[in-house]
């Protein structure tokens, strides 16, 4: 690639900055507003830095509150551009962040959230194979009936509309209305967000095959453990 081509791919999380009261409160209790905040915290840095060692894509985040620019400013080194996220709704935000990446004329573009277990970069290889020979969008599947990924190959603002945001059905929702569109789609491998005790307790079993990808996130649920919140 010359030093002036555009690359092709752009990967970016949908975050919000980790403040107490504001982040992970479904967790509280058995934890604190600052002790979810601060898993909030480890989960992204997980992510950033799991997200880092990719090649296949420019990195971005894009983040609320805007007055939290500040605090982002700390992944630039780790390769990440960021910019604020517009609108009212999970999905005009979302929405947002495709028209802003797709207007700098990236041709594949994908998102996910930041409050999930560190992704295996194959989802993302095989996300833009698919964006770039088969298919319109790419879904991946939360445990919870939501999706943990969205990618596509152009603005298809209209998935985003009419969308039951935090309900079990917003999978199947988006699926149907991808039918009524006429668009093709692929689904990734299953995954599942860190939003109850019971998605705490599926994330610690599964501690051998994660902890290498996930250290900040176990070194504080280990620190959680011995102080008797888990």
């Amino acid at each position: 690639m010359s030093l002036f081509q555009q690359p092709a791919n752009a990967l970016v999380i949908l975050t919000k900055a980790p403040q107490p009261g504001q982040s992970k409160t479904r967790l509280v209790p058995p934890l604190s507003y600052t002790e979810a905040a601060d898993l909030a915290r480890a989960l992204l840095i997980d992510q950033v830095e799991n997200l880092a060692r990719f090649d296949g894509a420019r990195l971005f985040i894009a983040f609320t509150p805007e007055e939290a620019a500040g605090y982002f400013e700390g992944f630039i080194l780790q390769g990440f551009t960021c910019f604020a996220q517009r609108g009212q709704s999970l999905g005009e935000r979302m929405s947002h962040a495709f028209e802003h990446l797709f207007a700098s004329r990236f041709a594949n573009v994908i998102l996910i959230g930041s409050d999930l277990p560190a992704l295996p970069v194959r989802f993302f290889q095989q996300a833009y194979a698919w964006l770039e020979k088969s298919a319109d969008v790419v879904l991946g599947p939360s445990a919870d009936g939501g999706y943990y990924l969205v990618g596509m190959n152009r603005m298809i603002a209209a998935i985003f509309d009419d969308i039951g945001w935090s309900s079990a059905g917003v999978l199947s929702q988006t699926i149907d209305k991808l039918g009524d569109l006429g668009l093709k789609h692929e689904l990734l491998p299953e995954w599942y967000d860190i939003d109850t005790r019971k998605d705490l307790e599926l994330l610690q079993s599964q501690a051998k095959c994660r902890e290498v990808a996930m250290k900040n996130t176990f070194a504080l649920l280990n620190e959680l453990r011995q102080r008797g919140r888990l």
